[in-house]
């Protein structure tokens, strides 16, 4: 076990501020992936100043039940398929990049339910992709 913080002093994601600390060492994690980095820089060609604000909000939405996120994610990540197929190992290492990243540095009721929601968008993203 490699953890940042003891276990027992692992924060739950049951604030806006931990959920925004969670996302921004999340995305240093996918930014810093030789395999999901390039569906990020080159394809999607994110500009993180505008998309991670939006994935703190959707996160505090899930998890706090905060009203601040309006977009539709599908349609978002269809066009992003468009441009380069987004394949079950790609849905999978998001995951084990976010799993990780929650076990790492938080603990929880919340961070319990932030895994299950992961899980569930990573399948539900995947198979709606699939049928494109």
């Amino acid at each position: 076990m490699h953890d940042m913080n003891p276990p027992d002093q692992r924060p739950d994601l049951d604030s806006r501020e931990q959920i925004e600390h969670f996302v921004d060492l999340f995305y240093q994690r996918l930014l810093a992936d030789e395999e999901l980095a390039p569906i990020f820089v080159d394809v999607a060609e994110v500009d993180l100043d505008v998309h991670l604000p939006h994935i703190k909000d959707y996160w505090c939405k899930l998890l706090l039940g905060e009203q601040g996120y309006r977009r539709h994610t599908m349609n978002i990540h269809r066009q992003l398929h468009g441009k380069r197929a987004l394949r079950r190992e790609d849905f999978d290492r998001w995951l084990a990049f976010f799993v990780a990243t929650v076990d790492d540095n938080f603990a929880g009721e919340r961070s319990e339910r932030a895994r299950q929601i992961a899980g569930s968008i990573a399948d539900n993203m995947r198979k709606s992709l699939d049928r494109i």
